[in-house]
């Protein structure tokens, strides 16, 4: 099965028990404008004369019957007539209990209108008229759940929402920006590149902070933001229809290959396993975000070696009726009765019966019951384990009241990832699974996993490289305009940010076949050795492969070499289109006489293209890929059609997610012998950008002769031109940070966590880490 690093179909579209006229599915580049128009400046109020007058005029409790769910409005409006609902400017949490509420209150309301008409007056109406960040969320669900608007893109959530991913030091700097730019006398502010970096650099207070790079990569953090736009921790499978997706397998198949794929990159930066973690111990890793809230507070903080418990926890605050006070109770119960449940072998029901955990479905019953979905078994008991998790990791205070909250990292989706404490979290949680698989499953045997005439006689891969890039975002949504301005989109401002990248590969896979069949590929990426270069076996490190690869082939009789091109790998995300450029073209993505979607599609999820390999050192980390060939075994659920969620479309085969790692290895070396597997190590070496496209000698000759020089030449923006202004309008950008560009330049600080040093010589064949 493909899913995660092996991004899925799903996000195509989404099944619905929404009846709409069927011309709504054909796709329409002015709906497509019109829904990029809803995402526009989400901070402030639309000043489109149109949205305007529907948002005074339109009175959507009064057309009930253009509701599939008349309910869904009366719902809704009992929180808007009696002032329960979420002010604009106030800060939204999914993981509030109140705030939830109301978004799903309102997504309904989305998702219910009958026609694509009764929809876009409503979203226009909510747009001005509702909390902004729950308009962002239900409006974001709605769209890739309803069939009339699965066809179109969303446009990129770091630039419709950058303050959630980039630094406070860039918003203050784009909002500098905009308040010098003033007509014509100011326009050389207009459309300025802010270069940015990531918090390590400038507030490193933890080794853990040297993974930032990661860790706040945008890219990484969409990704899982537009996981859970698709699978709603709250969403019903039954009422919605998720049942085919198997979505509590799901659940533990993408945290389990986030843990692997982080452990990766850790190893490429001198870490070793993600550490453990005791509630009665202090946290030892603090986090410090280094943002802020549109409305100016400062993203909670979490010390070195915090205390966790409930007496230290919220000494000193108000309780009230507020039971995330009790957070380490509920955690403590949680986690003893999922023990229980998984020592035992059976779950219990609201009515007392005992449903069987040791079965063929029992991994997709535990992890609805982890996840605390409404397809738990027993939500009320079993409880919502993350939710009251991320908030005491995330050591926010206690709002008075849910109107007034302070919400932490791990409370948004947008930038969970960021914190250190989330991968400590899940892992926790996956364990959990590694437990109950450890009881119920057998290990694999060698006729288990044997595939019969054929034979995988060789892989080859291209020398492996990774390098950080600039990748440029458009983040205008982060200054506020003027009414004119917003209609006329005359201001802009960018943000041009080091990622990692890697050069594109070719490998290949040459395999030997008795018979013409038909087979699945699946290729993994996972560790040799620890951080300290100690060799480890397989049986403690299956957990530990990410599915890099995965496809069907047809074999032929005789000799096969399958050649494989990183770029047309479909698993990953390419880098999303900017939103400027979205709206601008308006771009027709769906070919509706040849009913397929084109392979740059703006609506598929999935982790970063850039993020394929992980970083490497300079000398080379030695990793490990495993190729493993295997009969084509169809997945029995999946339904035909236009693929959707729910409809297990995203399903390459039958197998269980993650096969021939979904269960724990007793004898490792059987993977090495069995002849449809094979072993290949290689090294990843991480390259300076220049340094990609040049032979070593050529490459180092010439960053010997006038390196810092070179670097300001090849990597400046307009300096020159910026410091040629009138001097009333200049602020140098870099020597308000304490640096001029060619230092920035010739220090390397363009790269995550300043990897290259000035006293650092390119002689040397590695890189210093934390």
């Amino acid at each position: 099965m493909r899913f995660l690093l092996v991004a899925t179909l799903a996000g195509l579209c989404a099944v619905s028990a929404v009846s709409v006229e069927n011309d709504t599915y054909k796709y329409s580049q002015e709906k497509q404008k019109e829904i990029f128009r809803l995402f526009k400046y989400i901070n402030q109020p639309s000043f489109y004369p149109d949205y305007m007058e529907i948002a005074q005029s339109y009175r959507f409790y009064d057309f009930k019957a253009d509701y599939m769910k008349p309910e869904v409005v009366e719902e809704f409006y009992r929180f808007y007539y009696y002032g329960k609902i979420l002010e604009r400017g106030e800060i939204f949490s999914v993981f509030n209990k109140e705030h939830l509420k109301q978004a799903i209150a309102l997504f309904k309301l989305f998702y219910y209108a009958n026609t694509w008409e009764t929809f876009y007056k409503t979203a226009v109406w909510a747009r001005n008229n509702v909390n902004e960040g729950m308009y962002l969320y239900s409006l974001s669900v709605a769209l890739v759940h309803r069939p009339d608007t699965y066809y179109y893109a969303l446009p990129p959530i770091y630039e419709v929402y950058p303050y959630y991913f980039y630094s406070t030091e860039v918003i203050q700097e784009a909002q500098y920006y905009k308040q010098m730019y003033s007509s014509q006398s100011g326009a050389h502010f207009n459309g300025r590149t802010i270069y940015a970096n990531y918090s390590g650099y400038y507030l490193n207070l933890h080794p853990e902070q040297s993974m930032s790079y990661f860790t706040e990569d945008i890219g990484v953090n969409s990704f899982y933001y537009y996981y859970n736009l698709y699978y709603p921790f709250w969403m019903s499978g039954q009422e919605y229809n998720l049942k085919y997706d198997n979505r509590g397998e799901l659940f533990y198949y993408m945290y389990q290959q986030i843990l692997a794929r982080y452990y990766l990159e850790r190893l490429s930066n001198g870490f070793g396993e993600i550490d453990d973690f005791n509630w009665e111990v202090p946290f030892e890793t603090g986090y410090y975000p280094s943002m802020c809230y549109p409305n100016g507070l400062q993203f909670p903080t979490r010390p070195n070696y915090a205390r966790l418990y409930e007496y230290f926890y919220n000494y000193g605050q108000h309780y009230g009726y507020n039971k995330y006070a009790y957070s380490y109770t509920f955690v403590k119960d949680y986690e003893r009765r999922i023990r229980d449940a998984i020592d035992s072998g059976y779950v219990v029901t609201k009515s007392g019966q005992k449903v069987d955990l040791f079965s063929r479905d029992g991994i997709n019953i535990l992890g609805n019951l982890i996840e605390g979905n409404p397809d738990s078994p027993y939500y009320r008991y079993y409880g919502a384990y993350q939710v009251f998790a991320r908030h005491l990791l995330g050591y926010s205070y206690q709002p008075l009241t849910y109107h007034k909250t302070y919400p932490s990292a791990l409370e948004h989706f947008e930038t969970s990832m960021r914190d250190p404490a989330f991968y400590m979290l899940y892992k926790k949680l996956i364990n959990f699974f590694f437990r109950f698989k450890a009881q119920y499953y057998k290990y694999y045997t060698e006729q288990d996993l044997t595939f019969e005439g054929v034979e995988v006689k060789n892989v080859e891969f291209d020398r492996l490289v990774t390098y950080f890039d600039y990748y440029y975002a458009d983040i205008s949504s982060a200054v506020y305009v003027t009414p004119e301005e917003f209609v006329q989109d005359s201001f802009k401002v960018q943000v041009a940010q080091p990622r990692l990248n890697y050069k594109p590969f070719t490998y290949k896979i040459y395999v030997d076949s008795s018979v013409d069949t038909e087979a699945v590929v699946k290729v993994f990426l996972g560790p040799k050795y620890d951080e300290y270069g100690r060799y480890m076996n397989l049986t403690e490190n299956w957990m530990n492969f990410v599915q890099f690869d995965h496809f069907v082939y047809k074999l032929k009789s005789g000799q096969n070499v399958i050649s494989r091109n990183s770029r047309e790998i479909y698993n990953y995300m390419h880098d999303r289109t900017s939103y400027y450029q979205l709206y601008q073209k308006a771009m027709g993505v769906f070919d509706e006489k040849q009913g397929e979607y084109y392979k740059y599609t703006q609506f598929w999820f999935g982790f970063p293209q850039r993020y394929m390999l992980p970083k490497g050192t300079y000398g080379g980390f030695p990793y490990q890929f495993y190729v493993y060939v295997t009969k084509y075994v169809p997945y029995k659920e999946q339904k035909a059609g236009v693929p959707m969620i729910g409809t297990g479309s995203q399903y390459v085969d039958g197998y269980p997610m993650g096969y021939p790692f979904d269960r724990p290895v007793y004898y490792g070396q059987m993977y090495y012998e069995i002849p449809n597997g094979y072993f290949y190590e290689t090294k990843i070496y991480h390259r300076d950008s220049d340094a990609v496209n040049y032979s070593q000698q050529d490459y180092y000759y010439s960053r010997r002769q006038n390196f810092a020089n070179q670097r300001y030449q090849s990597k400046k923006h307009d300096f020159s031109k910026y410091m040629s202004v009138p001097k009333n309008y200049v602020r140098p950008q870099y020597e308000t940070q304490g640096r001029y560009p060619e230092q920035y330049y010739a220090q390397g600080s363009n790269y995550a966590q300043e990897q290259f040093y000035p006293s650092r010589s390119y002689e040397r064949q590695d890189y210093y880490h934390y």
